[in-house]
């Protein structure tokens, strides 16, 4: 799909859908359709009114903006802007700024007149807030309306930063940030406490007034409030449920966004699913089943005629000729799932009744040992997704390599860093001019509470990862010479785009090692958005080595636990853990000393990460165990990926 065509709306839908394979696809696609309105508007010698959004969402429909700019010829000589919102209090030229986000992926990159730049202040004086708001809106005015409004979604079901409570009929304004918006925004402010706690924002009556509406979402992280704001009435509690009201919006998704809507998660709601295009596969059997075993709260194999029936089922028993087929049928898939060798077993240790190692393919299962590398994209990512698969896979006897693919500097607060300087100074590990240069960093830490910005006390903060990413690897039983620190470019730079510096490392792993199982984060809603570039990497390095003749036999694997889990139907792979390796991956975990406070989940609580990864573990190993098969500690689950597969069909 090359447009914004919306989807034929089903009965569940209140707003109109266009769905994309990926968000890159999505982005080009709706930089096509305003590029089309500035140029049309152009050839009449009229003006262009665009609202912009923030955040990770638009940055890849800003980027093909820029490159229809520079390689097309479009002119923004025409366009005003007015930016949907800015923290307060927070100077322009913070790195946070939206002022200077904007700069930094648009407007220092084409032709727009600065006098057509608009943004609220975040440094306006509090007793000039109201006033300034309200100049904010008459600009809008002046300028003829706004032509089309881009709006993201946050996770609270914000647009702007209109929060839950946010009024119909509210204008531009100063807001109080929801606290799950500022436990988002928290790795960008060096943490909670450092995070505004205010924001100006345009209104929702300002926003609907736009002429064109359009709403993006990307990731499994957006679904469920997608689905509210789609599928669910018009609430205070969604603000982007009022949308619902403006005859000219488009919500545009990708798949994993749009997972959670009746038309991909339970379509055969909608009716027989020969009429949508659809097929009872394996895959959707398994779906229907889990999701009807949920809906009834029994056991697979304790599923009858009737609760097919009364569940709209009715074409999946006539499939399998009854309940006690169709049940059979979705209970083997779930219980082959299920393994304790996720690297297949010592062909000269295999014993007759010996339970099958699957689901290796067979062109891999006879191997023995396997060269196998985990890529993880922050260096705490591996022990905490698959922790204990980790330490499996090395215990069975394997090659088990990992590879961090960024420093996760990022992740290092100033004091931290300063704790660590201080250290040095004090031990003495640092002398003449070494010394004098980090007593001048600790001064000017003790003075201002932030450091200067210098690629070196970067170089610290990675340092300090590296150190706690070995000690973990250490728990996990992976010798020194196979840990591997790729420091990918792309996570040190301005704009954080994939580079060909960053496939060229990336390929050149994968040509040294040559790995029989890749281990890879599918973990994409991760806020930063560093899991979804990290990925893309491995992608573009597998197509770059796609004539190697070791491409074609080995077997990726994906992982997710950091912010998400695999829905029960997805999952190709279950490690079950025991009570002892579950303490093992959280003492890996705590080897990861510096993220105790900085990494907490965006999420509804402030439990810490490990408790966060435990839980969902201890989750799915109920789930299995609702489901009538087995009873374990915990499981660690994956999706596999032919390479071929995943460089065809997965779009990031």
């Amino acid at each position: 799909m090359n447009t914004l065509t919306p989807l034929v709306r089903c009965s569940f839908e209140h707003l109109p859908l266009a769905v994309f394979a990926g968000s890159a696809d999505a982005s080009r696609a709706l930089a096509c359709e305003v590029a089309e309105l500035i140029r049309a508007r152009q050839a009449t010698d009229r003006p262009v009114v665009l609202g912009l959004a923030t955040g990770s969402t638009p940055i890849a429909f800003y980027a093909e903006l820029v490159r229809l700019h520079r390689e097309e010829g479009l002119s923004f000589a025409n366009v005003t802007t007015f930016n949907l919102d800015e923290y307060y209090p927070l100077p322009p030229d913070r790195p946070q700024s939206y002022a200077r986000f904007m700069r930094r992926h648009l407007f220092d990159h084409v032709d727009i007149a600065p006098d057509r730049v608009n943004l609220p202040s975040g440094t306006v004086p509090q007793a000039g807030i109201d006033e300034h708001c309200r100049a904010y809106e008459e600009k809008i005015r002046a300028a003829g309306g706004i032509d089309f409004q881009i709006l993201g979604i946050g996770r609270t079901g914000h647009i702007g930063f209109n929060e839950p409570g946010s009024s119909p009929h509210s204008r531009t304004r100063l807001v109080t940030l929801d606290p799950l918006t500022r436990r988002d925004a928290a790795g960008d402010f060096g943490g909670e406490e450092q995070t505004p706690r205010y924001a100006l924002s345009m209104g929702v009556r300002t926003i609907l007034e736009a002429r064109r509406v359009v709403l993006m979402a990307w990731g499994q992280h957006k679904a469920d409030v997608v689905r509210r704001a789609v599928e669910g009435e018009i609430s205070t509690q969604i603000t982007a449920s009022f949308l619902q009201e403006h005859d000219n919006t488009t919500v545009v998704l990708d798949h994993a966004a749009a997972g959670a809507l009746t038309r991909f998660r339970t379509p055969w709601l909608l009716g027989p699913l020969e009429d949508q295009g659809l097929a009872w596969d394996e895959r959707m059997t398994r779906r229907a089943i889990l999701w009807l075993a949920g809906l009834r709260k029994k056991a697979i194999l304790k599923l009858t005629d009737d609760d097919y029936n009364e569940a709209g089922l009715q074409d999946l028993l006539r499939v399998h000729g009854s309940a006690y087929e169709a049940n059979r049928a979705g209970f083997y898939q779930m219980q082959h799932t299920i393994t304790g060798w996720p690297g297949g077993r010592d062909p000269s240790r295999t014993q007759p009744g010996d339970a099958p190692a699957r689901p290796l393919k067979a062109s891999s299962a006879g191997v023995f040992p396997k060269r196998i590398l985990v890529l993880s994209p922050h260096p705490d990512d591996d022990v905490i997704s698959m922790g204990g698969t980790l330490c499996r896979l090395v215990e069975h006897g394997h090659e088990v390599h990992v590879a961090c693919q960024v420093s996760g500097a990022n992740a290092v607060s100033d004091e931290t860093l300063w704790r660590t300087l201080l250290f040095a100074r004090e031990a003495g590990l640092a002398g003449g001019a070494a010394a004098e240069k980090l007593t001048g960093w600790c001064a000017a830490y003790e003075t201002t509470g932030s450091f200067p910005a210098a690629a070196e006390l970067r170089q610290w903060k990675g340092l300090v990862r590296r150190h706690e990413a070995a000690a973990a690897a250490r728990v996990c039983g992976i010798p020194p010479d196979r840990l591997h620190f790729l420091d990918l470019p792309f996570y040190d730079g301005t704009v954080r785009q994939l580079g060909e510096a960053d496939v060229k490392l990336m390929r050149e792993l994968l040509n040294q090692l040559r790995p029989h199982l890749i281990y890879a984060a599918g973990d994409l809603d991760d806020p930063h958005g560093t899991h979804r570039i990290c990925l893309r990497a491995l992608r573009e390095a597998l197509a770059g080595c796609a004539q190697e003749s070791w491409v074609a036999a080995t077997e990726l694997w994906l992982y997710r636990g950091a912010w998400a889990s695999w829905e029960l139907d997805e999952i190709d792979l279950a490690v079950p853990l025991s009570p002892q390796e579950v303490l093992r991956r959280r003492r890996a975990i705590f080897r990861h000393e510096t993220q105790k406070d900085q990494a907490l989940f965006p999420g509804d609580d402030r439990r810490e990460f490990w408790q966060r990864t435990e839980d969902r573990s201890r989750q799915l190993a109920e789930s299995y165990n609702t489901l009538g098969l087995a009873e374990y500690e915990a499981i660690e689950a994956f999706k596999r990926y032919a390479p071929e597969e995943f460089l065809r069909h997965v779009r990031l």
